[in-house]
């Protein structure tokens, strides 16, 4: 898999640039290009599309994409110390490959990128659940994105597909399945990256939705799902009396007993309850 694009396999680029890992910045490299050419499938046909990849970091991703067709690839690397390994790539593959030094939660994205645009990342642990958060709650929706798909530590990708009833249930998986369809599309182990987690990794497809699942505004419904799960294992009707006035009405005008927890709650009904508190606010 080293030959799909002429260029030199992973362990060789990160020994020829000395690109050990930095915790510091979340860093584990991918070094398999069967793996990463994987993931690129997992974010469906990108030759139509311009990709936005977090993280780079000595380009095993990046080499995916591009070589399953990305029409375009945007890789934005905090650490400069990847950027001649980096422009090896490009120098592969003339006019696809932009490559910005800069940190993803100070960047403005969109003045590099062309719609239809999808993200794919192996994204830095120390800020993968910052970033989805924010490509999730635009001003705006639908967004400027088409799909989502990212690499977490597996205990994140289960709290983004969490059904209610479950510990892992909570604000993520609210967040992410009211405005996006969500699933693990594969997982890998420790010994997969370099230097290798103590954890395993899972790979979560999220494309977007049209509309919201259920109508709500957005800010009321954040609002009322951080103040349930902040005391979850609180009733409903203790978490959420500092919400809005007679809560245990607004409660049970959205279908929901007082006696609840948060992680009981399915989406539809914090829907609700968000609307008969925007009703009242």
């Amino acid at each position: 898999m080293a030959a799909i694009d002429g260029l030199p396999p992973l362990r060789q680029v990160i020994a020829t640039h000395g690109l050990s890992a930095k915790k510091s910045l979340g860093q584990n490299f991918l070094l398999d290009l069967n793996l990463t050419a994987k993931i690129a499938r997992q974010a469906g046909a990108l030759s139509d599309c311009d990709v936005l990849e977090v993280g780079p970091g000595p380009g095993g991703l990046t080499r995916g994409l591009l070589a399953e067709g990305a029409r375009r690839v945007l890789a934005v690397e905090k650490d400069a110390r990847c950027l001649p390994a980096l422009a090896e790539i490009g120098a592969a593959y003339p006019g696809q490959l932009e490559v910005i030094n800069a940190d993803a939660l100070e960047l403005d994205p969109l003045a590099h990128l062309n719609p239809p645009i999808r993200v794919v990342a192996n994204l830095p642990y120390n800020v993968g659940t910052e970033l989805l958060v924010r490509w999730l709650t635009p001003p705006q929706w639908p967004p400027y994105w088409q799909s989502l798909t990212l690499m977490f530590q597996k205990e994140v990708a289960e709290r983004i597909v969490a059904q209610p009833g479950s510990k892992a249930y909570g604000r993520l998986a609210i967040l992410a399945q009211w405005r996006a369809e969500a699933k693990i599309a594969m997982t890998l182990p420790p010994e997969a990256f370099t230097p290798p987690p103590k954890i395993h990794s899972a790979v979560v497809h999220l494309t977007a939705r049209a509309e919201p699942l259920f109508p709500a505004d957005a800010g009321t419904l954040s609002r009322v799902v951080a103040a349930a799960f902040n005391q979850r294992r609180k009733m409903l009707r203790a978490s959420l009396k500092g919400i809005a006035p007679g809560i245990e009405d607004h409660l049970r005008a959205a279908g929901l007993e007082p006696t609840m927890r948060a992680e009981q709650v399915p989406i539809e009904g914090f829907c609700a309850l968000a609307r008969q508190v925007s009703n009242t606010g």
